[in-house]
């Protein structure tokens, strides 16, 4: 079966202190600028919701935002439209774009650093209740495409993993590398594992 809408999450290292309405104009120049390949249309703004999706870039190939789900913060990447390819290929495509973003965030000037990243934290979502239902069949399922893609991401250094077993809740991964990781590189760890 195949994974679509893929979302992953990076967390933030420290979030306290981190004022989310400095985002809005960062935003903003992404969408002026259209800096990645998908196409960014707008912004919302749930930061009066607790525990919520916080301040949202949406795009129409799949949506970015500063994201608060379940009082963990971090940037998340929401893939909207299908994608070709394996299910390795969607995990990698969602993961790069989600450490694009995170690797301008902790660059961006108006910011003054305090988005960084703590390198070890990994959240894996799937937004597909219908092909990908939380429940342990399809976590086995599953499981191999996520282990072979965790591998790639940590280099084959010691990670574990975890789910969220709430069947109400989407099809969730926690993933935590033993050590802390750049966003370079993840990246760069992604980009060998493409070109071998």
């Amino acid at each position: 079966m195949e994974l679509q809408h893929v979302n992953v999450k990076l967390l933030v290292k420290d979030p306290d202190g981190l004022d989310l309405e400095r985002l809005i104009p960062v935003f903003h120049s992404w969408i002026q600028g259209q800096i990645f390949d998908e196409r960014l249309l707008d912004i919302a703004d749930y930061r009066h919701v607790h525990h919520g999706p916080g301040v949202v870039l949406i795009g129409h190939e799949g949506d970015y935002s500063v994201d608060n789900t379940d009082g963990r913060l971090g940037v998340r990447y929401n893939r909207k439209t299908p994608l070709d390819g394996s299910n390795e290929d969607r995990l990698k495509q969602a993961a790069r774009a989600v450490l694009n973003a995170c690797q301008r965030l902790e660059a961006e000037p108006n910011l003054d650093g305090k988005l960084c990243f703590n390198g070890q934290d990994i959240e894996i979502f799937i937004n597909d209740r219908l092909v990908a239902p939380n429940r342990e069949e399809t976590r086995k399922e599953f499981d191999s495409d996520f282990k072979n893609f965790a591998e790639v991401l940590f280099r084959r250094k010691a990670y574990s993993s975890s789910n969220d077993i709430d069947p109400r809740k989407l099809l969730t991964v926690f993933l935590k590398a033993h050590q802390s990781f750049a966003v370079a590189e993840l990246l760069e760890n992604l980009t060998e594992s493409d070109d071998s």
